[in-house]
């Protein structure tokens, strides 16, 4: 598309003397002014603006709120979703000198009504209509003096808070003058609420300088090519990792580009982005997408496609090695990288043949111009970190929490250490200590990672002993992640501690790895490891149907399964638990637990159960950053996990 591709400077704008968010935005309309920077080919109509437009709506906004009556560092709740008026509400909340409490308008009404109130919000900005029905009467309870609809809807009088929409807010700002506020680094700019998997969330103050330690240090991550470069936006906006993302690109002089689940991979064909922000859910849905149609091609293409992948993964672990990147082998010696350096430039025109007749397709599925693909939010498995590399597309993970805004650590295109979450941003420590002395450990030992630096919050709203739990009278904050740090400082994280299982004998299992092993497998959807105070691991596993169907079909195995809304008593009969199929799951899963790197016998998994209903958001099972619920899990399935161990 033309009016997304021009690009009239080629030169970046300088934000090194800001203090604060809402200076960014006039410096980018000036060096920006026509490229477009948000674009929502979905909304209706579709929305265009351009660096200046932005720059306007906001000022406009945010003098609207001033018009009346938001002052300075009060709270405004912004509840609603992805789309451009989402960054001009967030915006010109801010530039309005107050602090937004972000939230999705689909979050439960009990959990927002709590957000709401611990905020002290007094004014809020809804998606829509649907939303602030869903908070009324309640909201007559709270010190709520404007409501301001995110739509062009036109209010209705049911309640005697002033309610406007979008436009008539802007219309309000267009009528008086923007009154500058005082902002600096340490002044608090946002309440993120942690979506957390057990208790209520809690507020994360973010300031002005913790979010502005983003904007300014993740060049070293993604270095900027040029103003202009498209970014298919997917994530969240309202979650710290895509809301700093988007801040980031957008200082470069970035198009955002809106999409969703349902046309995401037509929109990476139509719109040929240059950068993606996902979670590791994403990368492999785009995986098991190749792979589904690796399975409908002829058995002799299907041969020649896992040719050319063997050969292909054989020849960049041999690359790895040979640049020290392998983390099975960081400091090979010099006979080792001299072999793995032959072994390379043996295979590699197998793999540039595999690269044209197959990779070069596979590229093409998703634009063909993706540069560069950012990962976070949850462990990404060795086998998407290789598959990426074969066919060509940079994957960089990143590491953080919603409390440290969230990037701490990142992989670079110069030292792309698979398997890692990479290297520190500038002025960020990590230390790693034994979780129960806190003493330090060396180089090359797991435990607990601490961290500290500028992208620390300053606490949590309202609870200061929560706080000094978190962040130590030295500064460093404990994530709650376990890890390891290499010889060359980059972060390799092993699990969380809360998520350890420990098993009778005494030992601790930490099931992420494990679980990212087991998914390799063509016939595992989802699974989640049990057996707290177990002698042995146990699994529940969300089965692959469609690959079951076509194995059953490939073995001449007559299969009947069941619907996923059949009782546990029905899938128990079926087809499901017949002994061929349960000889398939038991065979998957001992070759994937034995083949990941570290294996002990304690990893191995004893019993299992094949669960019909996927995790997800809309059942409560998964965050809306997709990372299961555990403790939801366990107990939606306590009796089935129970009866398991029973066996």
């Amino acid at each position: 598309m033309n009016k997304l591709s021009s690009t009239p400077t080629t030169a970046f704008a300088d934000y090194s003397g800001i203090e604060s968010l809402p200076e960014m935005w006039p410096i980018a309309a000036k060096q920006y002014e026509d490229i477009v920077a948000l674009y929502d080919p979905h909304a209706q109509p579709e929305v265009t603006l351009t660096y200046t437009q932005l720059w306007e709506k906001i000022q406009q906004f945010a003098t609207g709120l001033q018009a009346l009556g938001i002052e300075a560092e009060s709270k405004v709740a912004l509840i609603a979703d992805n789309n451009p008026r989402w960054m001009i509400a967030d915006q010109g909340i801010i530039t309005a000198g107050a602090v937004d409490v972000v939230r999705s308008s689909s979050a439960e009404r009990q959990e927002l009504l709590y957000i709401i109130g611990d905020s002290d919000s007094t004014a809020i900005v809804v998606e829509n209509l649907k939303t602030l029905n869903k908070l009324i009467p309640e909201l007559d309870d709270l010190p709520i003096s404007l409501v301001v609809l995110l739509s062009d809807e036109q209010p209705e009088a049911q309640t005697n808070i002033k309610i406007l929409n979008f436009e008539q807010l802007l219309a309000a700002g267009s009528e008086h003058s923007l009154k500058p506020t005082k902002q600096n680094k340490q002044t608090l700019a946002t309440l993120m609420y942690t979506s957390g998997t057990t208790g209520k969330p809690k507020g994360v103050m973010l300031s002005h300088g913790n979010l502005l330690h983003q904007v300014q240090n993740l060049p070293s991550v993604i270095p900027p090519d040029r103003p202009g470069q498209l970014i298919l936006s997917i994530l969240p906006i309202w979650h710290v990792y895509e809301r700093t993302a988007e801040y980031f690109l957008l200082s470069l002089g970035g198009t955002q580009i809106y999409t969703n689940i349902r046309s995401f991979k037509k929109d990476l064909q139509k719109h040929q982005p240059q950068y993606m922000i996902g979670v590791p859910r994403l990368w492999e849905s785009i995986y098991e997408g190749v792979r589904k149609q690796f399975r409908e091609q002829p058995a002799s293409k299907q041969k020649l496609a896992y040719f050319f992948l063997n050969v292909s993964e054989r020849y960049i672990i041999a690359r790895r090695t040979a640049q020290r990147l392998n983390l099975e082998n960081l400091n090979p010696s010099a006979t080792e990288r001299l072999l793995a350096s032959i072994i390379a430039t043996l295979l590699r025109p197998i793999h540039l043949l595999g690269d044209r007749l197959v990779y070069k397709k596979i590229r093409q599925a998703t634009g063909g111009k993706l540069k560069t693909v950012i990962s976070g939010g949850g462990a990404l498995s060795l086998n998407l970190d290789n598959f990426y590399e074969i066919i060509g597309i940079n994957v960089l993970v990143g590491y953080g929490l919603t409390e440290t805004s969230p990037v701490t650590h990142a992989r670079r295109l110069h030292h792309n250490l698979r398997g890692s979450a990479g290297l520190p941003l500038a002025d960020t420590e990590v230390c790693i200590v034994d979780p129960e002395t806190r003493s330090t450990l060396p180089t090359g030992k797991q435990g607990l990672v601490l961290l500290r630096g500028p992208q620390i919050m300053q606490g949590y709203y309202k609870k200061p002993e929560a706080t000094a739990k978190a962040i130590d009278s030295e500064g460093w904050f404990d994530s709650g992640d376990l890890g390891r740090l290499t010889s060359t400082n980059d972060l390799v994280l092993t699990g969380r501690a809360k998520d350890t299982i420990v098993l009778t004998n005494g030992e601790n299992i930490e099931p992420q790895p494990i679980e990212d092993a087991c998914a390799r497998s063509a016939f595992i959807d989802q699974i989640m490891l049990v057996g707290q105070d177990q002698r042995s691991l146990g699994a529940l596993i969300v089965p692959n149907l469609e690959a079951l169907e076509t194995w059953a079909q490939q073995q001449q195995i007559s299969l009947q399964l069941p619907s996923s809304d059949v009782s546990r008593e029905e899938i128990n009969k079926s087809d499901l638990y017949s002994q061929p199929v349960v000889n398939l799951f038991r065979q998957e899963l001992n070759r994937e637990v034995k083949n990941r790197p570290g294996y002990r016998a304690d990893d191995r998994i004893g019993q299992f159960e094949l669960i019909l209903e996927p995790f997800s958001q809309e059942n409560g099972m998964m965050t809306q950053t997709l990372k299961i619920k555990r403790p939801v899990v366990r107990e939606r399935y306590r009796d089935i996990v129970d009866g398991m161990f029973q066996k």
